[in-house]
């Protein structure tokens, strides 16, 4: 267990069936503190479900699903696994639309405070910088009183990384960030995860290879629920099972 303690998310052999089909087959995978990992693999690979086992909203069927080194994922609801800091997003952006981008952020904050300075937006001092500081790291700080609704779909996934932030989580978990964007807010995204990777760690389903490239980060490819290939992207992209199953197609 050496390696589970010092590992910020240990899993290991997790199955999980639905109705007689295995979506994860024996998983295992460690993200250490401060990583960020990028998941890749064809549709069916488990990369979801691994997602949905993570956060509680999927119980494994056999295998060890540990964070911070000791915590039972497995015995833990959705929103307590939340409140240890594990925080998701889906590849759809949720944004509160009729709010404005500044409004967004301060209600996803975890922070003491009060219906009616909220209302009046008389938010704290430390409140204010916090959210300025989200607001900077996700290239938001000029768009601050627009109204959600009026975000292209990049900003919208931007501002939903910034939610995100504001729960302040120990681990990120971002699902497809770049579906949909052009190429230079997916070129902006992979800078802005790596600004967040400095004092987070992050785990990215995604699909882009450029995107992955850009990462610069570690590589774990699933395969019909386990792990096929894991390592720096230029060495699982010339594995040529990983050609054949996913890159080749």
């Amino acid at each position: 267990m050496d390696v589970a303690s010092g590992s910020l998310l240990y899993l290991d052999g997790v199955s999980v069936s639905f109705d007689g089909y295995k979506a994860l087959r024996g998983l295992s995978l460690t993200l250490a503190p401060g990583e960020m990992r990028a998941i890749i693999g064809p549709n069916g690979a488990g990369k979801t479900t691994m997602m949905d086992v993570i956060t509680g909203k999927t119980r494994p069927d056999s295998g060890d699903v540990l964070f911070g080194g000791s915590t039972d994922l497995t015995k833990l609801d959705e929103a307590t696994i939340a409140e240890l800091g594990i925080g998701r997003k889906f590849q759809k952006p949720t944004v509160f639309e009729n709010h404005t981008v500044d409004d967004n952020i301060l209600l996803a904050l975890k922070a003491p405070r009060s219906a009616l300075a909220t209302l009046f937006g008389k938010a704290q001092a430390s409140t204010r910088s916090r959210i300025d500081h989200i607001l900077e790291t996700t290239r938001l700080a000029d768009h601050r009183h627009r109204l959600a609704a009026d975000l292209s779909h990049g900003q919208k996934q931007w501002l939903e990384i910034g939610m995100l932030l504001a729960q302040d989580p120990k681990l990120l978990l971002v699902d497809e960030p770049v579906a949909g964007m052009t190429d230079a807010e997916t070129a902006q995204t992979a800078e802005l995860l790596r600004a967040i990777a400095v004092d987070h760690s992050v785990v990215v389903v995604e699909h882009d290879m450029t995107f992955v490239r850009d990462l610069g980060v570690k590589v774990t490819v699933l395969h019909e629920g386990s792990v096929l290939a894991e390592g720096p992207l230029d060495v699982v992209s010339a594995d040529p099972r990983v050609i054949e199953v996913y890159l080749g197609r």
